[in-house]
């Protein structure tokens, strides 16, 4: 299971997981993103507080992904397969994204025993 943290602007909205490869997403707003006056990330995905889930990675971050040539080319240069969107996605988080809505990759980080995520700007302080 692989997962991205969904920012808007530089807000934390929720959590996008890819359950195996190429096949079973979910996306699920934060509680605290939930209660915000923030518009949701996407007139497709309203806030609720149910999981949305998709066989496919969702169309949203799909299109937040390069295309034609110059997904080939970033394709070839991070070699990864032209079909593997969650996986172009991943390797573009922390990159600048065009729009309000960033993705950012998670750390793993093992507090008291129990298994934690934080994405990179929370485990810098």
């Amino acid at each position: 299971m692989k997962r991205l943290e969904v920012y808007m602007n530089d807000t934390k909205a929720g959590i996008l997981t890819e359950e195996n490869p190429g096949l079973g997403y979910s996306f699920q707003y934060y509680e605290e993103y939930l209660e915000s006056t923030l518009p949701p990330i996407s007139v497709t995905m309203p806030k609720r507080t149910e999981a949305y889930y998709s066989e496919h990675l969702f169309p949203f971050f799909t299109n937040m992904l390069p295309e034609g040539s110059n997904r080939s080319v970033i394709c070839r240069w991070l070699r990864i397969d032209e079909n593997d969107l969650y996986g172009l996605l991943e390797a573009m988080a922390d990159q600048d994204f065009i729009g309000a809505v960033n993705v950012r990759r998670f750390i793993k980080a093992c507090t008291l025993g129990q298994d934690a995520y934080e994405s990179q700007d929370d485990s810098s302080q």
